[in-house]
């Protein structure tokens, strides 16, 4: 007698398409765009793990003969797995929020609050037909392990991630950095086996998970980051989209706190008194971040205002410098993104810049394109500090123009991966390349006020910034067509109030 046969894996092609047609679902519907990630993600890892369940359920049957609820991954309570919700005739919403607060309950350690704090129960918001119309399109996929891999998993919600992103390109940047920015500042950090590795504004934890891969892709064994995975994160919707993040990867020993870093950090060491310390710590915290709790620095018990107090108005140089202080003494190194105006801006931030180049905490500084982040056209910079360089390096700066290193998109430019490759190559080398690097002694840059300005040292080639004439021509274009559009509109207001004829 045959096998019966059993379910060809899904791939992540067919995987993607349906997780996306969900997003489709949502459209028209009173749900705002902004907020679909809110409910199409905790619905997906809600599905795998009852998918989960039950395949960890039909073997102990096949082999005990009975369940072990030990032996499950996760619990899934009575009347809280996805078919019970599925059944539910009227009322959808409230079944679902009970459901998934039973999961978490009966998870505390790994799953408390990780489906987020979406309004299931609004019914002006998802009446039942449309969350019935969510849940049979997740029922048509089997999402369990054997029918999909952790990394193929995770790989479809790393996309849907992504696609909210490009859905939602000005609040993007809020949660979501460029894959192609957090492998360059992974690589730049080399996180190796068993280092422990914090990001104090994780987002979706994207760079945590870089982190994984590139030990993986190196040949290490990624298990020995297990419980040496840090992040904070203040939006509870974000922070609970990074934990479901991870788990889809197949990472579960981690730890992800909700919380704003720079009032009340979480991470902390208890025998000491002090900020807990890590080998690696890298962020993408939120640019210029005003009314950030400069109140609290000013008696700040962490002691991180140890190089100039940031002003209220701007917290880029708060983050640096709690970051500074969560390196580890000896290991230590962080990469993190800034908007370049950090680089050369005077008063407090300059003080604060001039104290770290004079410990020589800072080993390279890279200046991007303008427009590969969501939500801002500004160009930024990579700021890579080591607590203890190489000797050959200290007292030296290398200081890199990438600024001409992109591909060219309608809405957003993209750091693509030879591009990032030649950024690597001149920071790992350590040299100077014609136009694109220079390695600059710190006497020199105390000549120059202790700028970082990168005009001050790299100057671009002639017409560098100049796109290809065809280009240039479509981005004329385009702007005419927008500026016609914007007329057409000042004009129709100017009507209706009654200023023109």
């Amino acid at each position: 007698m045959s096998e019966p046969c059993q379910p060809s894996p899904i791939t992540l092609s067919v995987l993607k398409s349906h997780l996306w047609e969900a997003a489709n679902i949502l459209r028209g519907s009173p749900v705002d765009r902004t907020d679909w990630k809110s409910y199409i993600l905790p619905l997906l890892f809600f599905k795998r793990i009852c998918d989960v369940w039950d395949e960890e359920h039909e073997a102990m049957l096949a082999e005990y003969g009975e369940d072990y609820a030990d032996e499950h991954r996760f619990q899934v309570p009575e009347d809280c797995h996805w078919r019970d919700v599925r059944a539910t005739p009227k009322n959808v919403g409230t079944a679902l929020a009970k459901a998934m607060r039973g999961v978490e309950a009966a998870n505390q350690k790994h799953l408390y609050g990780v489906f987020g704090d979406a309004p299931w129960t609004n019914k002006d918001r998802l009446p039942d037909e449309l969350l019935k119309d969510l849940l049979e399109h997740f029922s048509a996929l089997g999402l369990g392990n054997e029918r999909v891999a952790s990394d193929v998993m995770g790989d479809a919600y790393e996309y849907l991630i992504k696609q909210f992103a490009d859905a939602t390109n000005k609040k993007a940047g809020e949660f979501y950095t460029p894959r192609s920015v957090v492998r360059l500042m992974v690589d730049l950090l080399d996180p190796r086996e068993a280092e422990s590795i914090y990001d104090p504004a994780c987002g979706t934890g994207g760079m945590l998970l870089a982190a994984v891969a590139h030990v993986r892709d190196r040949g290490g064994d990624p298990r020995t980051f297990f419980g040496r995975l840090y992040g904070q994160e203040k939006n509870l919707t974000t922070a609970a989209v990074a934990r479901m993040n991870l788990f889809l990867h197949g990472i579960e020993d981690f730890i992800i706190e909700r919380g704003d870093t720079l009032r009340n950090p979480v991470f902390t060491d208890p025998s000491t008194g002090a900020l807990a310390t890590f080998d690696v710590v890298i962020a993408n915290p939120p640019f210029s971040l005003a009314q950030w709790g400069r109140e609290i620095w000013e008696s700040d018990p962490w002691g991180r205002a140890f190089a100039g107090l940031p002003t209220d108005s701007n917290a880029d140089m708060a983050w640096v410098q709690h970051m500074v202080k969560s390196m580890a003494p000896r290991t230590g190194r962080m990469a993190v993104v800034l908007p370049q105006g950090a680089l050369f801006r005077g008063g407090v931030e300059g003080q604060i810049r001039q104290h770290l180049l004079k410990k020589d905490l800072v080993e390279a500084v890279i200046g991007l394109a303008p427009n590969l982040f969501y939500g801002t056209g500004l160009a930024a910079c990579i700021l890579f500090l080591r607590r203890h360089k190489q000797p050959e390096r200290q007292g030296k700066v290398l200081i890199a123009d990438a600024s001409a290193l992109f591909r060219r998109g309608r809405a957003q430019n993209f750091l693509e991966p030879e591009h990032s490759a030649e950024i690597l190559r001149c920071v790992q080398d350590f040299v100077e390349v014609e136009d694109r690097t220079r390695v600059v002694p710190l006497a020199e840059i105390e000549k120059e006020g202790w700028t970082l300005n990168i005009s001050r040292y790299v100057l671009p080639p002639l017409g560098a910034d100049i796109p290809p004439l065809p280009e240039a021509v479509a981005a004329f274009k385009e702007a005419l067509a927008r500026c016609r559009e914007a007329e057409d509109n000042l004009r129709l207001v100017m009507h209706e109030g009654g200023w023109l004829e």
